[in-house]
């Protein structure tokens, strides 16, 4: 295996003018869908194992939310329609002669993860699943029984992963504001506010921006005011979380559509758009390392509900990830780097066709000092990738 390795000349992302970031949080008709998909697959992993001994083929990263019908108002409101999850995808139905309860696996996860995480839905009224996956296709099916016979599993797919380090200073606010906004802490606190929260950041030089969108629970608001008071704790709460990471200067805007004269707020039943205001899909969200960055290397592969065996797809974002924060981390010399890895479909999952390693290093250091070094670190991470299943499996590892 050829590991095509580089240095970085251009400008790192922080010394750059401008930037921009986003986060989905988990109550984003987006992140459900990815959140769903990756527990449906978790649960067939262990059913397979538990009833046949081994993990049998699925993918099924083809989640499709369409949003309901409410009516929210201050102090109550209602559902008038469900949420439909229509799940897509491939799995195996029928194995040994056993009929797979794939409708029951749809239905418990679905229940379950909503009830966890969006409270307000009632699981069993407010959300309708449709489970609508068939079989593989006989190719696919066997090239994936071919690796579960062999120590080296194959890539099911011919797929792209990426990934980088370290997180810019704007990446770590986005994620650092989306993940104290949704903490037990601040609901406990805060209940008004619903989960369905989405962060952009945007700067301009070392001044940050970030725009908000939260949606806000009417069950917890007796008034216009008190939204508007909900609101601004939001807004304060941001301010405070940034005041100490380095920006000149820090302006935050929440719920910028609200129109306090007409009375149009971003109001909800469950805090999260589903309801009514927007629809979701699997893979349109978050990348792998919880944030989108138009301004950083990304693929469009979505790694939710793909089979965590042998879906290069999922493993190599993964991988790409680790490969990346563990060369800045563990080589002193290296200031930044990005990890590109592609697969064959066929071929073993732990040697990629192409891996391209580029790296930014520090002082007068060049590529013949730390070359090696990278070559060990990269076969070494390569090497687990036969093994990273159970990682996803025991949810050990994030990836929306």
């Amino acid at each position: 295996m050829l590991i095509a390795i580089e240095t970085l000349t251009d400008t790192p992302i922080w010394d750059r003018r401008t930037e921009v970031v986003e986060r989905k949080g988990r109550g984003h008709p987006d992140t459900i869908c990815d959140a769903l998909s990756e527990e449906l697959s978790i649960a067939l992993c262990r059913y397979y194992e538990q009833q046949f001994g081994t993990i049998l083929h699925h993918n099924v990263d083809k989640l499709l939310l369409v949003g309901g019908i409410a009516q929210p108002r201050f102090g109550g409101g209602s559902i008038l329609q469900p949420i439909e999850l229509f799940y897509g995808g491939r799995a195996t139905l029928h194995h040994k002669g056993i009929r797979i309860p794939i409708e029951d696996l749809v239905r418990r996860t679905s229940q379950t993860w909503i009830r966890d995480n969006i409270p307000e839905l009632n699981p069993c009224r407010d959300i309708k699943a449709h489970c609508m996956l068939r079989g593989g296709s006989s190719e696919l099916v066997s090239t994936f029984n071919l690796s579960n016979t062999h120590n080296t599993r194959m890539a099911n797919d011919t797929s792209c992963g990426v990934g980088y380090a370290p997180l810019s200073k704007l990446e770590q606010a986005v994620l650092a504001i989306e993940a104290h906004l949704n903490s037990s802490t601040y609901k406990h606190e805060h209940p008004e506010v619903g989960t369905d929260i989405k962060v952009m950041g945007t700067r301009r030089e070392n001044r940050a921006m970030f725009s908000v969108a939260c949606a806000m629970i009417g069950r917890h608001l007796i008034s216009l005011e008190a939204y508007r008071s909900g609101t601004e704790d939001v807004k304060q709460t941001v301010e405070q979380i940034t005041a100490s990471m380095g920006f000149d200067d820090i302006s935050v805007s929440v719920n910028h559509a609200d129109n306090f004269n007409t009375g149009e707020v971003y109001l909800t039943v469950s805090g999260t758009s589903a309801e009514a205001g927007d629809d979701g899909e699997t893979g349109r969200g978050n990348r792998a390392n919880g944030l989108i960055t138009p301004y950083r290397p990304m693929t469009m592969e979505a790694v939710a509900g793909k089979n965590p065996l042998t879906h290069v797809g999922k493993l190599y974002n993964v991988t790409a990830n680790r490969i990346a924060s563990t060369l800045v981390e563990t080589i002193p010399e290296i200031r930044e780097a990005e990890c590109f890895l592609v697969s064959r479909i066929g071929a073993p999952i732990d040697r990629p066709q192409f891996v391209d390693i580029r790296v930014r290093l520090g002082g007068t250091v060049t590529l013949k000092h730390v070359q090696s070094a990278i070559d060990d670190l990269v076969e070494n991470q390569l090497s687990e990738v036969n093994t990273l299943w159970s990682d996803f499996i025991n949810h050990a590892v994030s990836i929306y």
